[in-house]
């Protein structure tokens, strides 16, 4: 009897053992479930955190590329293209100064360094070939003056400053072309508003009214007209300024380097 006692007892020990085990994991797996849903839910709220401003962005973006199409054929075709016109032809012309000039650019220490190590040998002919089989305005002044190295240092020098101005002129090449195209962009967008100015006044001549609906039409075409005007004057401006100031770089370098054929050419009839 004492030993079914004791069995009946050691089994029901290890049925509640079991039992409490079994609701402990339980226990724990509702928590896990519980902890992955809240983390499911915070990673849901982040990603649409995250999205939302994006989409806001991307919204905007497309909302700011449709509103200036819009507005741009609001501004009346026959006046909005000639201002299209001009932003083109002078964008055209500024990124043909910009690939001339910057294949214009050397380096001009390499360039008078290799000049002068030729002069030093009393090379010439050397000196010549280096100016040729480099490119820009630099090269092409120092061969000038190279060709005259024997007529004196007078002659060298009038060479060198009156193919300087050669060189400079040609610098500035079709810029006036740009600041012609950025005079008109404003001219044209004035020109639009004083032209639906016009419009405006004979809308209220014809309704007899002078409502704001019937002066909007006129007024919106003068206000879009001159805005868009504006907008591609200063986008030339800024190419512009680009331009010149790479031209005045290479101005410089010309001056400078002029300068320092000179005083080598002296060196060589010193040495000669």
């Amino acid at each position: 009897m004492k030993k079914f006692f004791a069995v009946f007892a050691m089994f029901g020990i290890l049925s509640f053992g079991l039992s409490q085990t079994v609701v402990a994991q339980d226990e724990v797996a509702v928590q896990t479930e519980a902890v992955d849903s809240v983390a499911a839910d915070s990673v849901a709220a982040d990603s649409a955190a995250v999205e939302a401003p994006v989409a806001a962005v991307e919204e905007e973006t497309v909302g700011m590329h449709k509103a200036l199409k819009t507005k741009f054929i609001e501004g009346d075709a026959s006046f909005m293209s000639l201002v299209a016109i001009a932003l083109v032809l002078g964008l055209a012309f500024c990124i043909e100064r910009i690939i001339y000039l910057s294949l214009a650019e050397v380096n001009t220490k390499k360039l008078m360094a290799a000049i002068e190590a030729a002069l030093a040998k009393g090379d010439v002919e050397g000196a010549k070939e280096v100016c040729r089989n480099t490119r820009g305005p630099v090269a092409s002044i120092c061969y000038q003056g190279l060709l005259r190295i024997d007529e004196g240092l007078d002659v060298v020098e009038r060479s060198v400053v009156s193919y300087g101005g050669v060189q400079s002129a040609a610098l500035e090449k079709n810029c006036s072309w740009v600041t012609l195209f950025i005079a008109m962009a404003p001219s044209l967008g004035f020109l639009g508003t004083v032209i639906g100015m016009v419009m405006a006044f004979d809308d209220i001549q014809k309704a007899g009214d002078i409502s704001p609906t019937v002066v909007a039409g006129g007024m919106k075409v003068a206000l879009i007209t001159t805005i868009f005007g504006i907008i591609v004057a200063l986008v030339l401006q800024v190419f512009y300024n680009f331009i010149l100031s790479k031209i005045e770089s290479l101005t410089t370098d010309m001056e400078d380097s002029s300068i320092t054929l000179l005083d080598l050419i002296m060196k060589y009839n010193l040495k000669k």
